[in-house]
């Protein structure tokens, strides 16, 4: 049962028999369909409920789905008592942070990781080309996929962590690839898909990553990020100039990032002598932080590491190192707590092209907890103070 775009609750509760053309809601109905008290419900897109003046259906999912309430749910049209704590109810959201927060108390949340590169060529192989040839009358013609195909596919025309776009380029290329088959028929040879050929039949790239630096900068660091459609890398750039104590920023950064990179800065200064600064460094200075892709709005305080260790970088003179990744809050006093979407981030690393990621020391319970394949050729670092980082990502200072 989808629910995206339902407005009226009506539709669930029923209407009450005084309106012409009443009926029982959905749930009664599915029930009396099925013809059993106990069956699972699918209730798709649940992120997706609106409200109007009609009423709001996610206040009537919370008696559904409370199992104090729902033994004694009252359909208005039937308007009698009917127990659904038999009924178990399965909800599937894109962004849970979209419901309420009395709705995403009754529910329990499993999170599914997006897959892996080598997971999608496995599924395309397995399941998705077969289906797209047979459904595009090509089953017999020879047409054939390289992995190097696939892959390109899924590095240039997709930025999803599910297959859905996968499964379009490559129902795009098979309706492209079908004169070609037939020329290749006549010529009794079968035809490979090969990466040029994915070029000509769906155009430029769509999509682009972003790749390790060639070499290390100074004040330029290396963070990570999670997003609806996977993880991905940014850089965090600091500058500073002649100035009167303005800390300026830019790249479309919500409040939560701001924040983040005011409490960097104040941490380095109340701990300048730390790290070897003069404690009125920025007396008379502005320091500029930007984050590159300004178009793109962003947002969340698992930035805060990577700012503090840029921030370090700028005011030492000692370039960051361009192989190595990092994420975490930040805390006033130097803490470093831990963040979500471990996964992900260590996946867009891995595509990057990066040696070493770095993450909070109370996220390694869920670095230990990942498959091999994950964290093939990476280097895994767990830190719990900034002057242990900054040895581990800035390059060390030579004494001339």
């Amino acid at each position: 049962m989808s629910l995206a775009g339902m407005r009226d609750e009506a539709e669930l509760r029923g209407h009450r028999r005084t309106y012409v053309g009443a009926m029982s809601g959905r749930v009664m109905n599915e029930i009396k369909r099925m013809g059993v008290r106990n069956p699972v419900f699918m209730l798709d897109e649940i992120d997706k409920v609106g409200q109007d003046f009609r009423g709001d259906p996610a206040s009537v999912l919370l008696e559904i789905l409370d199992p104090e309430q729902n033994s004694h749910f009252i359909d208005h049209y039937l308007d009698v008592p009917f127990d659904l704590s038999g009924v178990m109810f399965v909800a599937t959201a894109n962004v849970v942070e979209r419901l309420p927060e009395p709705l995403l108390d009754r529910l329990e949340v499993i999170n599914f990781a997006g897959y892996t590169e080598n997971e999608k060529k496995n599924i395309a192989f397995r399941y998705l080309i077969p289906r797209q040839i047979r459904d595009h009358g090509l089953a017999g013609m020879g047409l054939e996929f390289t992995p190097e195909a696939v892959g390109k596919i899924i590095r240039e025309y997709t930025q999803e962590a599910g297959l859905r776009n996968l499964e379009r380029e490559i129902a795009t290329v098979c309706r492209k690839s079908a004169r070609i088959c037939l020329q290749a028929q006549e010529n009794s040879g079968p035809i490979k898909v090969e990466p040029a050929l994915v070029e000509s039949l769906l155009g430029p790239r769509k999509f682009t990553h972003e790749t390790a630096e060639s070499e290390s900068r100074i004040g330029v660091t290396t963070g990570l990020v999670w997003t609806e459609i996977g993880g991905e890398i940014i850089f965090v750039e600091a500058t500073f100039m002649k100035g009167s104590q303005q800390l300026i920023l830019t790249g479309s950064l919500g409040a939560v990032l701001r924040e983040s990179a005011q409490t960097a800065l104040s941490y380095i200064r109340s701990h300048a002598a730390e790290f070897g600064l003069d404690p009125d460094f920025f007396r008379e200075i502005d320091i500029h932080i930007h984050i590159p892709a300004g178009a793109i709005p962003k947002d969340g305080p698992s930035a805060g590491v990577t700012i503090v260790l840029a921030l370090l970088s700028l005011l030492a003179g000692r370039p960051a190192r361009q192989d190595v990744a990092m994420t975490g809050e930040l805390t006033l006093s130097g803490r470093i707590l831990p963040v979500a979407g471990i996964r992900e981030k260590i996946l867009a690393a891995q595509r990057a092209g990066l040696k070493r990621v770095v993450f909070p020391k109370r996220n390694e319970v869920d670095t230990a907890s990942l498959e091999k394949e994950v964290i093939e050729g990476l280097e895994i670092i767990l830190g719990d103070n900034i002057p242990a980082l900054a040895e581990v990502v800035l390059v060390p200072q030579t004494n001339s």
